[in-house]
């Protein structure tokens, strides 16, 4: 468990929490939030393969995380 060291990640970090995912999605959500330039995308119909379940979500996200840091808007 490295939860303690998220702080010292400093590139900008998508964290995908999912509806039916194992992993519980608040704790995706507050672990995104100890990432110094961490964003948390939520994917309500997916579970831990929202890439396939929740495809829109999914890629509407990942492709404005990677304009949003392109672009230096959001970090």
């Amino acid at each position: 468990d490295i939860k303690n060291r998220l702080h010292e990640i400093t590139v900008p970090t998508l964290m995908v929490g999912a509806k039916h995912d194992t992993m519980d999605p608040k704790a995706m959500e507050a672990q995104s939030k100890a990432v110094k330039k961490g964003r948390y995308l939520f994917c309500p119909n997916g579970s831990h393969l929202a890439m396939w379940d929740d495809q829109q979500v999914f890629m509407k996200g990942v492709i404005g995380f990677i304009k949003d840091v392109d672009s230096g808007t959001q970090f």
